[in-house]
């Protein structure tokens, strides 16, 4: 009966190590998930402040990737500079990311994480109609997407092989259209106004109901309705009560 319990301690062993070795891996997994989608955010969000109509150009594919590089997979203590690049470097590495080993999970920052950014148009059938008949840009969704390919574990299955690619990616709604007053939404609404596709035709509305003001009102308090009049700052009278 002797040296029962060292057996069974090294029969757990057997069992109990591996998992050991695998729940932390797991949670650096999972954190560098959840760094992807913060990332993509960040992607995205710069179309808000870069877009078409701005002062500021579209940041390539390029830039993006090496501000997402350092901003996000170095070293959480990495300065918010320009133009500065991730270094395949420890100083430069989140020093969570590392296998069992010390093994660095992103061993490369420009192959293992990459960073694109697109514009797409809106297929939203009436919002699309009516950005169209308002003269409105429609290509204005902006997708940021973020890969990272996680280093495999060598020696540890089925992480040895696993080739884990992460992909993240957010979509804002970007160039959007701000009236700068009253007259900028009158002349919106009415910018193809004798258009038959257009979502206001006002012009056609008009014209049928011209030859309604050539009949004698019967009653005085009879009003036509005065097609086209658009009043941007009209509150109604329950609201001034």
């Amino acid at each position: 009966m002797r040296g029962q319990s060292t057996v069974e301690f090294l029969v757990l062993a057997v069992v109990l190590l591996p998992l050991f070795l695998i729940v932390p891996l797991l949670g650096k997994q999972l954190d560098i998930a959840q760094t992807a989608a913060s990332a993509s955010r960040y992607v995205a969000f710069e179309g808000t402040v870069r877009h078409g109509s701005s002062q500021q150009p579209w940041k390539s594919d390029a830039q993006l990737a090496d501000e997402v590089r350092r901003r996000f997979f170095s070293a959480s203590t990495a300065p918010v500079k320009t133009d500065d690049v991730a270094g395949d470097f420890a100083a430069h590495r989140n020093p969570l990311w590392t296998d069992h080993r010390g093994d660095a999970l992103l061993p490369s920052f420009a192959a293992n994480v990459g960073a694109a950014s697109r514009r797409a148009a809106l297929t939203q059938p009436t919002g699309a109609v009516f950005a169209a008949g308002m003269g409105l840009d429609t290509e204005n969704l902006h997708t940021g997407s973020v890969r990272v390919n996680v280093a495999d574990v060598a020696g540890l299955a089925p992480f040895d092989a696993l080739g884990l690619s992460i992909e993240r990616h957010t979509t804002v709604l970007v160039d959007p259209w701000s009236a700068s007053g009253p007259a900028a939404v009158r002349d919106a609404l009415r910018r193809e106004r004798w258009s038959l596709t257009s979502p206001f035709p006002f012009g056609v509305l008009e014209a049928v109901a011209a030859p309604l003001k050539l009949i004698p009102l019967v009653l005085e308090s009879t009003r036509l309705p005065d097609i086209g009049r658009v009043d941007a700052d009209i509150v109604p009278e329950d609201r001034i009560r």
